[in-house]
């Protein structure tokens, strides 16, 4: 038994003291001692002689030292050993190339390939081997030998990619992930992270060109179909990305559940038209079709968001879209999945077709139906009052905005009935009561509730200092407030009145903005944009100057779908009002026509 202690406390000994000497040689190392560190690893590597690190730190060391014959004479006694090592023979290229024997060198890296057999492994090391040291010809000459002895089955193409890439030489890059996505030794996901990262986006075409030619060969690839997909969803080709979406389903004789999530992609990119089209795909499945009645909703929601945001449709595309939400609240009516529909459709009879009535009997039905829950109930109500307000029933308004304020009182709806509440004594002309009230919001939760509450609360006193009186202010909100009930022409005419009667007051600003307004929701586009392009102009200084920016923006974003404008005025919103509400917003919308991956 005590033999058997000593001896486990000499191994224990032994080492230790070998780390010892491994730490002490590290520091030398790290610290540049060169002479010191080779002392210590020329034991560890004799002691050790299975540990490349030793072999290669006391290289280094020797190299560092210039005396490149004892490192030479280190590395030949290490390959007479071991022959078929090749990293040896590049370690031994490498002490030629500093000594500046570039031929011996190059006779050295040759070597390294011959040493080369059948084993696929001795391939992967070597090829690594060259491309620490950046000898990308070298390592494609490995690798392709590799890829040609293990007829593509080893998974080279990756390498070869990857070497190409470094290189600088895309095409081949391209050619190499196709041919390990052909072979599955590449999978699909992995080489999508892959060209997202780095294949600029001019070079899409050309990936699209070697897919198509795979295709030519194998039609009903799903691999090759779904990158086709893919590239053409980065390239924001989105009715081509629908077509491969399509071909792919029913290859796969699938349940539509692709075809729906692409559909959710291409509305969030403002492309309805295309959504439509792929919302349609599921609907035409039938009404068994797990899909069917999301794919109705999104149709109804895409036409919806086609005129809110586009700004363009004509009466007959009103009339045709509020036949289908009619249909759709018939056909469903017992369904707990319709509401937020039922408020959008109110909202179309409301702010477009100027159906007030239509409206508040929709949002009647809703809180009345047992099925909806409160909240929901509770969202409806804040429309609902809105519209009461816009038929002139003020008491009614309040009533329920302060209904959906007590049982939400903690709440963000609640807030919202609370900022909504003292806007309609702003416009009722209260306006101490209303500004006390915006005060009180500028602590909301919502931070746009908050951001609107301290406009609000800025724009009242501001004003009401230059005019104590209120009289133009008065005339202002009665303005917004025609504008809030659909009444354009006496919104403008009170408007007119301003501008003639208080030439000297500071709102010049706000009723060119309010004017801009009602141009954009007439559809005098260009109206819309001069009154905008004045405000920044004449007063770049004022509360205004951000807000108009940021209209100017989403008319040529949305509307006019010159991406190339928007980005400018998103751009200069975001850097000249840097301290606006509005520039993080610009911030994002900038960053996504960019093509940024957020």
């Amino acid at each position: 038994m005590r033999l058997i202690n000593l001896v486990i406390f000499v191994c224990f000994s032994i080492l230790g003291l070998v780390g010892q000497e491994n730490n002490l040689a590290n520091q030398y190392f790290n610290d540049g001692e060169y002479e010191k560190a080779a002392t210590l690893y020329k034991s560890l590597y004799s002691s050790n002689p299975t540990i490349d690190l030793y072999f290669k730190r006391l290289l280094e060391c020797y190299s560092s030292l210039g005396n490149y014959a004892e490192a030479e004479a280190t590395v030949k006694k290490e390959i007479s050993k071991r022959p078929k090592e090749s990293p040896l023979y590049v370690l031994y290229a490498q002490l030629l190339e500093k000594q500046g024997e570039l031929e011996k060198a190059n006779k050295q890296y040759k070597e390294a390939i011959k040493t080369l057999e059948k084993d696929p492994i001795q391939y992967f090391k070597l090829g690594g081997a060259f491309l620490e040291n950046s000898k990308y010809d070298l390592a494609i000459e490995v690798y392709e030998k590799g890829n040609k002895l293990t007829d593509g089955a080893a998974g080279f193409a990756y390498n070869l990619a990857d070497v190409y890439r470094r290189k600088g030489d895309i095409q081949k890059m391209i050619e190499y992930y196709i041919e390990g996505l052909e072979n599955k030794t590449i999978q699909i996901a992995s080489l999508k992270n892959v060209l997202i990262a780095y294949l600029p986006k001019e070079k899409y075409n050309d990936l699209q060109a070697l897919i198509y030619d795979k295709l030519d060969k194998d039609p009903q690839n799903l691999d090759f179909l779904n990158m086709l997909q893919w590239s053409f969803l980065q390239k924001k080709d989105f009715a081509n990305a629908l077509r491969q979406a399509k071909a792919i389903d029913k290859i796969k004789g699938g349940n539509g559940s692709d075809i729906y999530e692409l559909s959710l992609i291409i509305e969030n990119e403002n492309d309805f038209k295309t959504a439509i089209e792929g919302f349609s795909y599921l609907k035409e499945l039938g009404e068994n079709s797990a899909y069917y009645l999301d794919a109705e909703r999104q149709i109804l929601i895409c036409r919806r968001n086609q005129i809110v945001q586009k700004n363009d449709y004509n009466n007959a595309d009103l009339i045709a879209l509020e036949k289908d939400y009619e249909t759709f609240r018939i056909q469903n009516a017992k369904s707990r999945q319709i509401a937020s529909l039922m408020i959008e459709y109110a909202e179309l009879e409301a702010r477009y077709l100027n159906n007030i009535p239509k409206s508040i009997e929709i949002l009647e039905e809703l809180v009345k139906n047992p099925l909806i829950d409160q909240r929901t109930k509770s969202q409806a109500k804040l429309d609902l009052a809105d519209y009461y307000l816009i038929s002139g029933e003020r008491w009614e308004a309040t009533l329920l905005y302060s209904q959906v304020d007590k049982d939400y009182m903690e709440d963000q709806l609640g807030e919202m009935a609370r900022f909504r509440n003292a806007k309609l004594s702003y416009y009722a002309g209260d306006f101490h009561w209303a500004q006390e009230q915006f005060d009180i919001l500028k602590q909301a939760t919502s931070k746009l509730i908050s951001n609107d509450a301290i406009d609000l609360s800025v724009f009242i006193l501001d004003n009401l200092n230059q005019d104590t009186t209120g009289e133009a202010l008065t005339m202002y909100s009665q303005a917004e407030l025609k504008v809030f009930q659909n009444q354009y022409e006496e919104a403008l005419a009170i408007l007119d009145t301003i501008t003639a009667e208080y030439k000297e007051n500071s709102l010049v600003d706000d009723v060119w903005y309010l004017e801009g307004q009602i141009y954009n929701k007439q559809k005098k586009t260009d109206l819309a944009i001069d009154k905008y392009n004045s405000i920044l102009e004449k007063y770049k200084e004022d509360i205004r100057a951000d807000n108009a920016l940021y209209e100017l923006a989403k008319i040529y974003d949305y509307q006019k779908d010159d991406k190339t404008k928007a980005m400018e005025l998103y751009e200069r919103l975001f850097t000249e009002y840097s301290g606006s509400v509005l520039a993080v917003e610009s911030r994002k919308r900038f960053r996504k026509l960019r093509g940024d991956n957020i």
